[in-house]
């Protein structure tokens, strides 16, 4: 029988929610696994607000050494995890004084909480329900990386 668009993507929306809300039928408890999910949300929230407490610090004019005596590290450790690169210094592999390349870990933390509340928005508001589904092409690449 024949159907309309609208009704297809109305009946693919329906069967998206559906999946991910569903709960296995005497399997194990999901609970555990939102709790976790939940846990793991207040880290990346902290560690957010940590790197933005050092970057203020470090605004501020405190040294690395003062931002890892507050963190219980060292200055140098302190720097290399919420660091910026620094355009002068030696990129490759096994150099001293080695800056990372990209985001730090905190920038990647604060950009995936990020994402998550966008994920949430959207479910909430019922839009992008079915658009959280990676591309073939995107799975082919990660199994090839893996291979």
């Amino acid at each position: 029988m024949p159907r309309t668009t609208e009704e297809i993507l109305a009946h693919a929306d329906q069967l998206a929610r559906r999946f991910e809300e569903h709960e296995p039928d005497g399997g194990r408890d999901a609970t555990t696994l939102r709790e976790l999910a939940r846990a793991f949300e207040v880290r990346a929230r902290a560690e957010a607000d940590l790197a933005s407490a050092v970057a203020t610090a470090r605004a501020d004019g405190h040294t690395w050494a003062a931002v890892g005596a507050m963190l219980g590290t060292s200055g140098e450790a302190a720097r290399q995890r919420y660091g910026t690169p620094r355009p002068d210094t030696d990129q490759t592999a096994g150099s001293a004084g080695v800056h990372h390349q990209g985001p730090t870990h905190a920038e990647r933390r604060a950009a995936m909480l990020q994402k998550a509340d966008k994920l949430r928005a959207e479910d909430k508001s019922g839009t992008g329900s079915n658009q959280r589904s990676r591309k073939p092409s995107d799975l082919e690449e990660s199994e090839r990386k893996r291979a």
